[in-house]
């Protein structure tokens, strides 16, 4: 099965309405950003490694609500965190712009916005690729910023049956 069918149904289920019939999806919200990139010395040469994001989190209206950052970690402005780890990952159909992925929470803190989410996908991206070029001997430890925008979807627990 590809990567981009198994993140499909991975979203396909996230998303199916719920015995209630309502939608899963906790919040969607914006993240604007970089993805920080450090240059390394591997065994066939140099090349770009995924340091972390550094990014901002905004809702529909545009109001910062949190921010994104290495771990993969999310934190509310009320304090609320957690930690992701990738399930499934797809290239982006957009050239030069990070993966689509569907993360699952590790790890959480505090109550609050991100207090009862399990899963996190980001999709819609535009941006962010490691750079083509410019990692070699004299560049190894370096850093490269690639700005980048996502769209990161928050799906909550599911709750226990009644």
């Amino acid at each position: 099965m590809s990567r981009l069918l198994l993140l499909t149904a991975a979203a396909l289920l996230l998303t199916a309405p719920s015995a209630a019939g309502a939608a899963t999806t906790a919040l969607q919200l914006q993240g604007k950003g970089v993805q920080i990139y450090t240059c390394l010395s591997l065994r066939a040469g140099f090349g770009w490694s995924l340091t972390g994001p550094d990014a901002i989190l905004t809702d529909k209206s545009g109001v910062q609500v949190g921010r994104h950052f290495a771990g993969p970690s999310w934190q509310a402005s009320d304090g609320s965190a957690i930690v992701g780890e990738p399930l499934v990952a797809s290239p982006s159909p957009t050239a030069g712009s990070v993966a689509w992925l569907v993360l699952h929470v590790k790890s959480s803190s505090g109550a609050g916005l991100f207090a009862n989410i399990a899963y996190v996908a980001r999709t819609a991206t535009s941006g962010g690729a490691a750079p083509a070029s410019g990692c070699d001997a004299a560049h190894v430890g370096t850093e490269s910023r690639s700005p980048y925008t996502a769209t990161y979807s928050f799906f909550p627990q599911a709750a226990p049956p009644h």
